[in-house]
């Protein structure tokens, strides 16, 4: 599973990174977590608001600070 995090660097940004990182460790999920701050990237995945969740390609949160069952729900929709 391949998971990004979309933001330059914020607050809310490192949060979600974090919230994530937490997640993917207690589903005990196999996932490559990165966190993207090159805008270019940013921009590839047609994500006008920060911090994004991307999910096997999939923009799942644009714009929000998503809360912790809404990023399991994400990650469990792509298992």
């Amino acid at each position: 599973m391949e998971i990004k995090v979309l933001g330059k660097g914020c607050a809310k940004c490192r949060q979600l990174e974090e919230d994530v990182r937490r997640v993917v460790s207690d589903l005990g999920v196999n996932a490559d977590v990165q966190h993207v701050t090159d805008i270019k990237e940013i921009m590839s995945c047609k994500v006008m608001g920060t911090p994004a969740l991307v999910i096997n390609g999939k923009v799942k949160v644009s714009g929000r600070l998503p809360q912790i069952d809404e990023i399991k729900k994400y990650i469990n929709e792509e298992l």
